[in-house]
């Protein structure tokens, strides 16, 4: 290892959002990947995989235990619902010290854990060891949502259109591409995990109706909100705009967003800011990339942090 680097291993490295990790580790001037966890994958070069990543580095089909005992400085777990409380158990019981980022829903309701999106949760990180990476339409749904919350009499209704790598790379009806072709998939339209993550966070009710589409990557949401008293577009355009001053993966726009421009970056946007006759209903659309500042973009930004690095480091800017 290159000295004052520190070390990275990737658990569930075979998915969408793994390689976009191995993708930001490799160009982070002071990280190194440590190792890379996938069964299917075990034995494989990542490079034949991932292409911006060089070196000889092997996929491996590891234990908890091992992951364990790997001991790098960070862990990433890139896995399914339901997979992480295994590998946190063994961590726990080898190496606490490790710097532990989630990218499951597992540990989002969890106390112990500090929920980390950046953009509202920055002052609530102290050090913690144990980070929940929040959900991509969660994301989407709380940067849309947070600069109003103050002002709601009604829950926000959010309508939701992932790209298909959203339902993971494990075969199904929401990622195959005939079945989704000239077509909009509706799914678990309430009490999905993320209407609850949002819910929880924001200390509001909100409502959430998800779909996914034809396109891989990128998020498209489109959020109702009933305002307390009437304003104008020009008061919350600017009500926005100072309350992500300052944020670089956050960029607020006079139009609405189209998804096809936020594909393959790493930044937010927001925008459209559509005022109802009598000035208490506004229509907010945020986009996202779902695989980046969704997921992988966002545990960078946790990880730079836990680390004592800049937020920002190796994240490409808008």
């Amino acid at each position: 290892m290159t000295e004052n680097r520190r070390t990275i291993g990737i658990v569930g490295a075979r998915g969408h959002t793994g390689a976009e990790l191995i993708r930001l580790v490799a160009r982070h001037p002071a990280l190194e990947l440590a190792f890379v966890s996938s069964r299917e994958l075990d034995g494989q070069r990542v490079r034949e995989h991932v292409g911006e990543f060089a070196g000889e580095l092997r996929y491996e089909d590891l234990s908890h235990e091992a992951v364990a005992h790997k001991g790098a400085d960070v862990v990433v777990l890139a896995l399914p619902n339901g997979k992480a409380g295994g590998i946190v158990a063994a961590i726990d019981a080898v190496k606490p010290d490790t710097i532990v980022v989630d990218l499951s829903a597992d540990f989002r309701f969890d106390e112990r854990w500090y929920y980390g999106l950046p953009e509202l949760t920055r002052a609530g990180y102290a050090g913690q060891r144990r980070i929940s990476n929040p959900g991509c339409y969660a994301t989407a749904m709380q940067l849309a949502i947070a600069p109003l919350k103050a002002e709601l009499v009604a829950p926000p209704a959010c309508f939701g259109v992932s790209g298909y790598s959203g339902a993971g790379s494990t075969p199904s009806d929401r990622n195959d591409p005939d079945k989704l072709r000239d077509n909009l998939i509706p799914y678990a339209l309430a009490d999905h995990v993320h209407e609850r993550e949002v819910t929880r966070q924001l200390g509001v009710p909100v409502e959430f109706m998800p779909h996914v589409a034809p396109h891989f990557r990128g998020i498209t949401m489109t959020v109702n909100l009933w305002l307390r008293q009437s304003t104008t577009r020009d008061a919350i355009k600017e009500r926005y705009a100072d309350f992500y001053a300052g944020e670089p993966l956050l960029r607020v726009v006079d139009e609405a967003p189209w998804v096809s421009a936020i594909a393959g970056h790493h930044h937010a946007e927001i925008g459209g800011f559509a005022l109802a006759p009598g000035g208490k209903r506004v229509v907010v659309v945020a986009t996202l990339d779902n695989l980046l500042k969704g997921a992988a973009t966002q545990a960078m930004q946790n990880i730079n942090r836990a680390l004592g690095f800049d937020e920002g480091e190796g994240i490409p800017r808008p």
